[in-house]
């Protein structure tokens, strides 16, 4: 997986990225490498013409790239970073939306992997069916304490997050993994006076 994280601060790049088959193609050139726009269709269930749409789409925003080689929509694809950020909040209420349009793509999107799962798990072996999570705890917590729970899990998970995209550093019986945090305070827990 590429280094590095695409900061997206342009309302219309977000509005851009937040389409569920562009969410697709990042996350998996990013976990498989460069792949064409037919090899990227035949994986996600797009056509190829709709994979080269989008993927110059994404390269319009820095998400993406020609990776060198072939020609028309056999032509290689790659990302250009291992993620992508976004303020919560930003200078405009345009840059708002667009962010919170994201975000809930995003969201809806993991969902979605999630449930996924749960309907190919019995087809699992019993070591990944009981090693997937899927539990919630509640915190109480400043914000200050969230944003660092959040730094300590990412300093975590980094060592692992490293070899997405790059099998030859994978130990015996590895495999990519979708690991989803949220934390965010309850609606009818409003913030203290």
């Amino acid at each position: 997986m590429p280094e590095g994280v695409v900061q997206l601060t342009d309302p219309r790049a977000l509005r851009a990225v937040a389409h569920p088959t562009r969410l697709k193609l990042i996350a998996l050139l990013r976990r498989l490498g460069p792949l064409t726009a037919t090899q990227a269709g035949e994986r996600i269930g797009e056509s190829p013409a709709g994979c080269s749409f989008h993927l110059r789409s994404l390269a319009k925003w820095g998400l993406v790239e020609e990776a060198g080689g072939g020609r028309g929509r056999e032509r290689p694809w790659q990302a250009t970073a291992g993620g992508h950020e976004w303020a919560a909040r930003g200078p405009s209420e345009e840059v708002d939306e667009a962010g919170d349009l994201l975000t809930r793509v995003v969201i809806e999107q993991w969902f979605d992997e999630a449930l996924q799962w749960v309907d190919r798990r019995a087809g699992e072996t019993r070591e990944w069916s009981n090693a997937a999570i899927a539990n919630d705890q509640m915190i109480a917590v400043t914000a200050a304490e969230l944003e660092d729970i959040d730094r300590r899990v990412r300093e975590i998970l980094a060592p692992y997050a490293q070899r997405v995209g790059r099998p030859d550093t994978h130990p015996a019986g590895a495999r990519n993994v979708a690991h989803i945090q949220l934390g965010f305070p309850f609606a009818d827990d409003p913030p203290p006076p």
